[in-house]
């Protein structure tokens, strides 16, 4: 299972600039053209599956608009077996 991730855009900060669709290495961000920030700005979004969460895009966010969450898979841990069972 790959790793999975998402962004929060924090609407009052985001004034589309789009320095994050321009870094974002899995090319999964867009401006949103159907909706505008409370300071008249187009922001950004997710338009497609395959965020890695690698947080690229906060990293190079001027305003510091953007939260990245990581979800990594569960790995199957071997069970314990008691001493001397």
């Amino acid at each position: 299972m790959p790793v999975r991730g998402w962004i929060e855009v924090n609407q009052i900060y985001c004034k589309g600039c789009e320095l994050c669709i321009a870094e974002c290495p899995q090319q999964v961000l867009s401006l949103d053209m159907d909706h505008l920030t409370p300071k008249g700005y187009h922001p950004v979004h997710l338009v497609k599956d395959g965020c890695t969460g690698c947080a690229i895009c906060a990293i190079v966010c001027p305003e510091a608009a953007l939260t990245v969450f990581r979800e990594t898979p569960l790995r199957a841990t071997p069970l314990r077996t008691a001493a001397g069972a």
